[in-house]
């Protein structure tokens, strides 16, 4: 019983490990930052939102209640399984998909809006990722650090709070 324990603890720490160094650590948004995020988006009913990274599923949760179709995708195990959980238990059931998949393997040709809280370092690689794959007009909001080249359409600042970033694919 104790090897079983054991090698569910391991195959937890490696998946956060393999997270971490692949994008982001787990760090789950504030409900209020979910709005400002939202808010910032302009969400209209039909747009397909997805959130590369999307932890517990707090954001593709809130963007369904909004109309949208929302898809999160995650590569952690432990926050997948609760947003796995929280879709079970969701009335946003049919507008939500959440999916195990890393962000570099998803295509992003269908997205509306595109969410994004990832480490800076992960940034350039995922505005060259971004550049092959958005449709133009597509929108892109990224929480807490700036995108390398690309130039903001809107700052969403805050005193206190992290910035958002909004960008459209021109």
């Amino acid at each position: 019983m104790s090897y079983v324990i054991i090698l569910v603890v391991l195959i937890l720490l490696t998946t956060f490990i393999i997270a971490g160094r692949s994008a982001a650590p787990w760090v789950p948004t504030k409900g209020k930052n979910i709005a400002r995020a939202l808010e910032a988006a302009d969400i209209k009913p039909g747009q397909t939102v997805v959130d590369i990274g999307c932890g517990d599923g707090r954001l593709v949760f809130a963007a369904a209640k909004k109309g949208a179709k929302a898809v999160g995708y995650e590569i952690s195990l432990t926050p997948y399984l609760i947003a796995k959980v929280r879709w079970l238990f969701s009335s946003q059931r049919k507008n939500v998909s959440i999916r195990f998949k890393n962000l570099w393997r998803v295509d992003l040709g269908h997205v509306d809006i595109l969410y994004v809280f990832l480490l800076p370092q992960i940034l350039g690689k995922l505005e060259k990722k971004l550049e092959k794959e958005l449709r133009p007009s597509a929108k892109v909001v990224v929480h807490c650090w700036a995108l390398p080249t690309w130039k903001p359409t809107f700052v969403s600042d805050v005193k206190n709070e992290l910035r958002f970033y909004v960008y459209t694919r021109a």
